[in-house]
Order: C-alpha cells, then structure tokens, then sequence
C-alpha cells in the first residue's frame, strides 16, 4: 500500500493512499467552492458600480494634471512633462506614459513636444539622454541612455494628431536612436536587449537585473526587449505611412526576429515564466519581478502561455497579488520588502507601483482576465483617490500589504508644509477605470 506524508503542527502523519485520496478529495472540493464563489461574484459585477469611481478619479486628475506641465526653457525647447512633486525633470518613460495619457484626454501636442525634446538632444552617434533638465541631460550611473520608447513616442502622438508629417525633418534621428541602441545594447549572439544596469531599466533596483554599480552583469532582458519589439513595430509604421515601404519592411522583421527571440530564449517552460538571462553563463536568473511580465504588454507570449504565466504568478497572492494591487516583485522573493527608498534609487522590489498595474493590466485585458481587471481597477482607483483626498497629490508607490503610501517620505514639503507628492504615471490608472467602465482602452498595441 503507497504511503503519504502529512505535516500537522510539529507532528508527522503517515496516510494511506485511500486516507490521501480522501485528504485530497476534500482539498478539491473546498477548491470548487471557492471557485464557484469567486464566478458568483463575477456574476453579480456589474461596470457600472465603478463609475462613481471612475468621475471622482476623472475630477480629481483634472485639478492635478497641470501640474506636470512646465513651458519650454533652456535646454528643453518645448513644453515639456514632468513627474511633479519630488521631481521636476523631464524623464523618458515618465513622459512617454504621461504623453500617452495626455493623448486620450484630446491633448496629443504633449507627447509631441515631449518627443521633439529628446530628439532636439540626440548627438552624433545617436545617443538621447533618459532624463533631462533646463540645463540639459542628466546623467546617472554612467551615461544613462533612454529607454525604448522615442519611435513609440512619436507614432502614437502622430496618431492622435492625425498628422505623420511633421515626423519627416527627424526621420533619420530616429533611425540613429535605434543604431545606437542595437550597437551599446543588444546581444550579438541572441538578438536580444539588455540594459546598462536597473536604473536605466526605471525600475531601479529590480532584484531581476543588477543596480549596484560595482555589479558588472549584464541581463538578457523581458522589458528591454520587448519595450524594443514595440520600437522596431512603431518605426515600421511611421515609415509606412512617411512612404518609406522598403523600410517599414526592414523594421517589421526586426520586430519579429526580437518577438521570436524573446520566446526562443527567456520563456521558462518548466516555471511558465519569462526570465531575465544572465548574459555570461546563458542561464535563467530566476526572480519573478515586474519586469517578467512586461511581453505581455506587447502580446508577445501566445495565449496559452500568457494565461498560464498570469494564473502561476500574476493574479496568485502567493506571488504578485497583494490586498492593494500587484507587487512590484514576488511574495516568494528573499528580498521581497516594503521600504521608503527614494534616495539613491525608488524601490522596485515589492511595493505596488500604479505605472507597474497599468503595464499588468494591458498584458491582462490582452490574455482575458476581465474579473482581475474589475479587481485592479477598483482597488487601484479606490488607493489612490483616498491618497488624493487625504494629501492633494499622489505618491510613486504603495506598501502592498498595508496600502500606506511610501515615496516620496513626509518630510519632503513645499514652502507651505504641505507633502510634494507624485503625479506622473499615475494619471494612467484613469486610463484603466475608463477601460472597465467604458470600454475605452489605451492598451498602447502597434499593429504587427
């Protein structure tokens, strides 16, 4: 007769296979009844309960959307878009999401002005800083090049305006910026993206890659590369519609060479997973992070994998599903934690991050998760409208278990006490109610 270990307390059970099967019968069964719980919720959801939701968000961004504008001055020719509070530089991706929100809302000249300005700093070789002042670029950890998302940039900002021709004068700027990322940062052997080192990345000391400076690997990357894998799709079509076909041709196999390489080479079959690399060894550096689930966005995983990879880690509160959002890295993670880090880098390794919850969302809606959306929605909306309420602003990140708000700390004030807060990315979380509400979705797909 098999035999079966069981734990209970501090002693230990020996069971029959038929006690077992029995264990597990009743296992399974109290598993249907909280699944058939959860589809009776579904049922009994209706949108339309979030719309108070969505109009206190909607009034409440209103007031606080002019607050990351500033008029062009110096270094930064145009108007341009900043985090606000803490920060008061113009940022790549900051601006990119921030661009791309301003667009849904009927103002797409900001993420044009946002675009212009970091190509008006585009040098020789092709370089475009990820952070920038009036005085000009900003440069941490080494030269801190931007983020893939200059092409994305200036595709959906031209889709909004209805108009690609004033693209046509940077046309080739754009082209440099993609040469010089291929040249500092893409992988000869695989094809693949990596980043100088976490803070380039912007989650800045993701446990995924490495932070420290005195860390000298280098990763394979899910979100450099599949961030890169929208940039190849979005100057396919803004060639395509300048009238450059043989180009546009050019850009799309690149972007599918990059998509099947992703797949190839950071899927983990076993964990269902996609997985940073490290780039001397070929091995999988396994931590479940934000980054992991940033192919999703771009549709990259097929369905089954897509949906296998959400159910093991996403929407398991084993793993990256907290009482108020998703974390920012794995439950499971040795170095999970809550901190108040701003300084020298903002803590990615745990804390909910609403930029990071809209990234989840898309790769959510893209793969069918409707009753997770409706979850994030409410409680992402409900997080930061009680932020707004109590402070007149907003921060960059959330204690996951306890909802308190983290960075930036208390005692960053303006000249009249009052906290200086966060705005930034976070205006996308509208973007997310309308999308449950309304069905009305900024899922920032190119078409392949």
């Amino acid at each position: 007769m098999n035999k079966y270990i069981l734990k209970v307390g501090k002693k230990i059970v020996v069971l029959s296979s038929i006690c077992a099967l029995m264990l597990n019968c009743q296992n399974t069964e109290k598993k249907q009844i909280a699944s058939e719980s959860t589809k009776e919720e579904t049922k009994t959801m209706n949108t339309e309960d979030l719309r108070p939701l969505l109009t206190s968000i909607t009034s409440k961004y209103d007031e606080l959307r002019p607050k990351v504008i500033q008029p062009g001055e110096g270094y930064l020719k145009y108007p341009y878009l900043i985090p606000a509070g803490f920060y008061k530089q113009m940022w790549d991706w900051d601006g990119f999401f921030m661009g791309n929100h301003f667009v849904s809302v009927g103002k797409p000249e900001y993420l044009k002005y946002w675009a212009l300005n970091l190509i008006e700093g585009i040098d020789d070789e092709g370089y475009a800083s990820g952070c920038a002042t009036t005085k000009g670029p900003r440069l941490l950890f080494g030269k801190f090049a931007m983020k893939p998302f200059l092409s994305q940039g200036v595709h959906f900002a031209s889709k909004g305006l209805k108009d690609y021709k004033w693209v046509e004068p940077y046309y080739e700027d754009l082209k440099k910026v993609l040469a010089y990322r291929e040249k500092t940062q893409q992988d000869e052997k695989t094809g693949l993206f990596f980043w100088d080192n976490g803070m380039q990345s912007g989650a800045d000391n993701n446990v995924a890659m490495n932070y420290f400076t005195d860390d000298k690997r280098s990763f394979l990357a899910p979100d450099a590369s599949a961030f890169q894998y929208n940039e190849y799709l979005a100057q396919a079509q803004i060639a395509k519609n300048l009238g450059k076909l043989e180009e546009a041709g050019e850009y799309k196999l690149k972007a599918e060479q990059l998509k099947k390489a992703i797949n190839d080479h950071l899927w983990s079959e076993e964990d269902q997973i996609y997985f940073t690399v490290d780039r001397e060894t070929g091995d999988f550096y396994k931590r479940v992070s934000y980054s992991s689930f940033v192919p999703l966005m771009q549709n990259i995983a097929p369905q089954e994998r897509g949906q296998s990879m959400i159910s093991k880690y996403l929407i398991n509160s084993d793993h990256m599903k907290a009482k108020y959002g998703f974390r920012s890295l794995s439950l499971q993670d040795p170095d999970y934690n809550n901190k108040n880090i701003i300084i020298p880098f903002s803590n990615w390794q745990g804390p909910v991050w609403p930029i990071a919850n809209f990234i989840y969302s898309i790769g959510l809606k893209n793969y069918g998760f409707d009753e997770a959306l409706y979850w994030q929605a409410e409680t992402l909306g409900n997080l930061l409208l009680d932020d707004i309420n109590k402070y007149n602003t907003m921060h960059e990140n959330y204690h996951a278990d306890t909802g308190a708000p983290l960075a930036p700390s208390h005692d960053h004030v303006d000249r009249e006490g009052n906290i200086v807060g966060f705005i930034s990315w976070n205006l996308c979380i509208q973007n997310l109610l309308e999308g449950v509400v309304d069905d009305k979705w900024m899922l920032l797909n190119i078409e392949e």
